[in-house]
C-alpha cells in the first residue's frame, strides 16, 4: 500500500476519507499491514501466537 496525502477541511470529512480507504483494502493487504505492524512491534522473528502449547490443546478439544 503506498503513502496518499489527503488534506480534509475537517474531522468529518477527514474520518469520512479513512473509512472509505479502509474499506477498499482487500484482505490480503489487510493482512499485510497487521503484520508489518506485528514485525515493528514485536520484532520480525516473534513467535505466532498460533504455535502456543495452549493453542494446541485448543484445537483437540475442538476436533
Amino acid at each position: 500500500m503506498d503513502p496518499v496525502v489527503h488534506v480534509a477541511h475537517s474531522f468529518e470529512e477527514a474520518r469520512a476519507w479513512e473509512i472509505e480507504q479502509e474499506i477498499r483494502l482487500t484482505p490480503a493487504e489487510r493482512q499485510a499491514i497487521a503484520k508489518a505492524l506485528r514485525d515493528r512491534f514485536y520484532g520480525a522473528e516473534s513467535p505466532d501466537v498460533r504455535d502456543a502449547p495452549i493453542a494446541y490443546e485448543r484445537r483437540s478439544l475442538l476436533d
